[in-house]
């Protein structure tokens, strides 16, 4: 039986996340901003949500090849969980690595590197596609008789120890920091001081950066982020941009061959007509200028009131997706997204925001139609009329104010 330890462990990431919050406000340590806070938590709700419909190839994809054509089958053993420990964070290393040294790649792991703060929050920032291709780099596992569903277990576990690395609160580790992922060599890795960039690649134990020359150590203070920063605390741009770049790139670049670069090559790389290669410029942590812009804060209380209806919504989804038609599931995850991108846009205080609030709410009313009278719980909590009506007043008469 397939259990999804990661979305079981939801309720723990907030526990953690509030005890870390609580720590840094009695310490008086600049770890978290509501803003950016928000937008980490969003695109980790979008990578759940889309990751529903994207799971279910992953484990078939590796599933029909441990069926199909595994040449050994592993026991259920100790050494063979051990062993596989070993593969899944060996697989992960050259993974991660390439998704930083492969522009199409790092089209999607982009995203988890996009926030300026470095706390808890970031840990759950995870791009929404990553998980449709990610999943390959693993399949020699499945070749080799690694049975599916120990494969996903050891997967998922590889996957939750590096939330707890994803922190500031926790110093250097002492003889750890030899073989284990730790939150100082992550740190690094989410550096964009040049010295820190594509460094410190592990999942579980950095034996592997040691080992293939990818290993820094924490030196200087980190500058959180990317070399271009994103600005923007919209959840969908955040997935794309990239991608228009580099088909904006694709679109002027010469011949087969340059085209074929530009999604091949490493970032930064260009043809030289359009300049050659760019190098990350020197940062300093003195003079670096996060992305804050400012917004009305009367809308705060009214965006976490509506973000925490949104982690609702997303969580019984990502519980009950199994028992949705297709169509149900479409329209609710729309709704869930929509509403994401309409918190970040009122926090940047765009133009089309009111716009997209007044059609949040017209789709809110509407999406209950497309739900089944055994899922009247759903209905009652998605397509609650009075809940958008008081929503509706709340906003005008914010509005007005």
């Amino acid at each position: 039986m397939k259990v999804d330890y990661i979305a079981l462990s939801i309720p723990v990431f907030f526990i953690l996340i509030a005890v870390e919050l609580i720590y840094a406000f009695y310490k008086k340590l600049n770890y978290y901003r509501l803003n950016d806070s928000l937008a980490n938590l969003s695109q980790g709700i979008g990578s759940q949500l889309v990751g529903i419909f994207l799971k279910t190839i992953t484990f078939f994809g590796y599933l029909f090849i441990y069926e199909s054509w595994r040449f050994y089958s592993f026991p259920n053993t100790i050494y063979t969980w051990l062993i596989l420990f070993m593969g899944v964070d060996f697989f992960y290393y050259w993974f991660h690595r390439l998704s930083h040294q492969i522009n199409a790649l790092w089209a999607a792991h982009i995203v988890h590197h996009q926030s300026e703060e470095y706390n808890l929050t970031v840990a759950l920032r995870q791009s929404w596609f990553q998980s449709g291709f990610s999943w390959v780099f693993y399949l020699p596992l499945a070749f080799v008789g690694f049975e599916p569903v120990m494969f996903l277990t050891v997967s998922a576990f590889n996957t939750l120890y590096q939330f707890w690395i994803h922190t500031r609160a926790i110093g250097d580790m002492g003889f750890l920091e030899w073989f284990l992922n730790t939150p100082s060599h992550h740190r690094v890795h989410h550096g964009s001081n040049p010295k820190y960039i594509d460094k410190n690649h592990a999942g579980t134990l950095i034996i592997w950066d040691r080992l293939f020359g990818t290993f820094q150590k924490e030196e200087e203070e980190v500058v959180y982020g990317i070399t271009t920063p994103l600005a923007s605390w919209n959840p969908v741009w955040a997935n794309i941009h990239y991608w228009i770049e580099l088909f904006t790139t694709f679109n002027r670049a010469k011949g087969i061959k340059e085209k074929l670069f530009v999604f091949t090559k490493s970032p930064g790389w260009f043809p030289e007509a359009m300049g050659g290669r760019q190098f990350p410029k020197e940062i300093s942590i003195n003079s670096y200028v996060k992305y804050s812009p400012d917004y009305d804060k009367r809308f705060t209380i009214y965006i976490l009131f509506q973000f925490v209806f949104s982690v609702i919504i997303a969580s019984v989804l990502i519980f009950t997706a199994a028992k949705l038609h297709v169509l149900q599931l479409i329209a609710s995850v729309i709704l869930v997204i929509m509403s994401l991108t309409a918190y970040g846009s009122l926090m940047e205080q765009k133009k089309w925001a009111i716009s997209l609030e007044y059609f949040r709410y017209l789709f809110w009313i509407l999406s209950p139609f497309v739900f089944n009278a055994e899922l009247f719980f759903i209905q009652l909590l998605i397509g609650n009329t009075s809940l958008v009506i008081l929503s509706f007043i709340w906003f005008k008469r914010l509005l007005r104010a």
